[in-house]
């Protein structure tokens, strides 16, 4: 392993020719996140394979922090790289080592390699968050390559808890992930992250037999990964809407399915309600219940304001993210909201109508249809029973 640099090093001529052969660098670093569905899978090891192929092309990288776990072949990958030297932190007796982002920026590289982005630094650190830290490096003008597993992201988190029935204390803010460059998947079966386990690849035998009972279940890491995936699938949706609005395409079809059920004080509500749950969870989608208000809706009996609430309620109970937005009219809301939230799927309740009204104006699926044709508009009657 190469010896830690004093923190008044400063990168060579040859360094800082190939730092500059692509021209002016940016005035902030990029960030790039390899994330993975629980630890164990080659965040870290795949982050250090792609410090070496930058070494060998010239580019001047650093090791800004790494933490190896014991993990053997990830420590020897260290070896050849030149690694900041750590700050000392004295935490109520104890010394705990932590990365020195002043010495980054010091030494000031092309690259730095910092693992473990949503870390909580210990207390009496300058910042209280290793996101915090990357950020002042890469407004330093430093490009950073980190690491992160999805349970660590906030809007994740509380899936993540009840799927596995463990606490997610240390969190990244969805921004922090959403701001990033880059993101690639470090992908692994549920199966052979278990053999790496029992192989003693991640832990030591003994935390491993436990961390397999426990956390590393078929069942958790089949839930894990299909939270990743999903994630990661959304974020490729969200580059590719975004490139072809560059390139002058109003709209592309959807590469992610997302659901929205419409709530409104009809009694086919609660069924349309329970129809769109069931759809997102047959599409693994994401899930949104709306309710639009209108003018006419200012004018609604208690009793049918109440049944909203309940049904909105209801929705939220079985996974919908709850939207509430002001429309003049309710056709007009609900593509808005659609529009805005790339839905490709609506559920909405009906009821029957009289031959007079069909007569006189659209349903609300046909206006739907009209303004948005590439929605699918799914249509859910009150149910048995009911008029």
């Amino acid at each position: 392993m190469s010896s830690p640099r004093t923190d008044d090093a400063r990168p060579t001529a040859e360094q800082m020719l190939a730092r500059t052969e692509s021209g002016a660098r940016p005035a902030r670093g990029r960030l790039r996140v390899y994330l993975g569905m629980a630890p164990g899978v080659g965040k870290t090891y795949t982050a250090l394979e792609e410090a070496h192929r930058r070494h060998d092309r010239g580019t001047d990288i650093v090791v800004g922090f790494v933490e190896a776990h014991g993990r053997q072949k990830t420590i020897a990958l260290l070896d050849g790289l030149e690694i900041v030297p750590r700050t000392r932190v004295d935490y109520r007796g104890v010394v705990v080592e932590e990365m020195d982002p002043d010495a980054v920026i010091a030494r000031h590289p092309a690259v730095a390699i910092i693992d473990e982005l949503a870390h909580t630094n210990v207390p009496g650190s300058p910042r209280e968050k290793r996101w915090q830290d990357v950020d002042a490096i890469r407004d330093a003008g430093i490009d950073v390559i980190s690491t992160c597993n999805v349970q660590h992201v906030e809007s994740i988190a509380e899936a993540v808890e009840t799927i596995v029935g463990v606490p997610v204390h240390e969190r990244l803010p969805d921004h922090v992930i959403a701001a990033a460059d880059e993101i690639e998947l470090v992908d692994m079966s549920p199966h052979a992250l278990r053999q790496r386990m029992r192989h003693g690849n991640v832990y030591p035998p003994d935390r491993a037999a436990v961390a397999l009972e426990k956390f590393f279940t078929e069942a958790n890491l089949s839930a894990l990964r299909d939270l990743t995936l999903r994630f990661v699938a959304r974020r490729a949706d969200e580059q590719l809407q975004g490139v072809a609005e560059q390139q002058g395409f109003e709209r592309l079809t959807e590469v992610a399915e997302r659901v929205m059920v419409v709530v409104t004080e009809g009694q086919a509500t609660k069924r349309a309600v329970r129809r769109a749950a069931a759809l997102a969870s047959d599409l693994r989608a994401p899930f949104v219940a709306v309710w639009i208000e209108t003018p006419a809706t200012e004018r609604l009996p208690v009793d049918r304001a109440r049944d909203v609430r309940q049904y909105l309620d209801y929705a939220g109970d079985l996974g919908a993210e709850i939207v509430r937005a002001e429309a003049s009219d309710l056709p007009g809301g609900i593509a808005h909201v659609a529009h805005d939230r790339r839905i490709t799927h609506v559920v909405v309740g009906h009821m029957p109508r009289s031959p007079l009204d069909r007569l006189l104006r659209r349903s609300l699926a046909d206006e739907l249809l009209v303004r948005m044709p590439s929605l699918e508009v799914h249509l859910v009657g009150p149910g048995p029973g009911m008029e």
